[in-house]
């Protein structure tokens, strides 16, 4: 039996009944529901982006 994992939206897409997902949102949805979104860069695994460090803008003043 296949589980499901939290996914989180990072682009909103429709999720039924004219509903729209929001960034941010968490999501659990079985693999198969997932692949095609994920290819896309509409969401990612929580776990995933809890793992990835928070890359920092630097900004540098020209003389």
């Amino acid at each position: 039996m296949s589980t499901r994992q939290t996914y989180t939206v990072l682009t909103p897409f429709p999720i039924g009944a004219g509903h729209w997902s929001t960034v941010g949102q968490e999501l659990e949805l079985l693999d198969v529901e997932a692949s095609a979104l994920r290819t896309a860069g509409r969401l990612e695994l929580t776990s995933v982006l809890n793992a990835t460090p928070a890359k920092k803008a630097t900004t540098q003043k020209a003389d």
